[in-house]
């Protein structure tokens, strides 16, 4: 049988608060089993799925895509290091274009913002005869 945590014992290992850990367990990614005075009891394997959550939550995953990438894994044993693996893998591609997309903000900031002509409808650099404008409100630069 595999050791049981307390919720405080999961939290303080995980770095997570315990508010949180009865957040997740109400949406369905952690599970406690109950013990005869109420309290939650973890299993020893809740701190990777703790972990894969944070992780998740800080590529900007939603919480129902932790659900769904969650659900992908074994329910009949604890998850191995592979199943781990596997399910993470197709993040590599997520992770570039994140970094993608912050490069070319800290290029928009050096370029155009840092240029300080606050005129971005009139630049002739960033935004020639305002063709930002003809596509819409907004940061259409980087809402492509």
């Amino acid at each position: 049988m595999e050791p049981v945590l307390t919720i405080r014992e999961v939290s303080r290992r995980s770095g997570v608060a315990s508010s949180a850990l009865r957040f997740y367990e109400e949406r369905g990614l952690i599970v406690s089993e109950r013990a005869a005075s109420g309290h939650r009891r973890y299993p020893r394997s809740v701190l990777r799925r703790v972990a894969f959550i944070v992780f998740a939550q800080r590529l900007g995953f939603t919480l129902a895509d932790i659900a769904g990438e969650l659900a992908r894994l074994p329910s009949d044993r604890i998850p191995t290091r592979q199943d781990w693996a596997r399910l993470s893998g197709p993040w590599v591609k997520r992770i570039d274009q994140q970094i993608a997309e912050l490069q070319r903000l800290r290029a928009g900031l050096a370029e155009c913002i840092g240029c300080g002509c606050l005129s971005i409808d009139r630049c002739r650099l960033a935004n020639p005869a305002d063709r930002a404008g003809r596509k819409g409100a907004g940061p259409r630069y980087w809402l492509a």
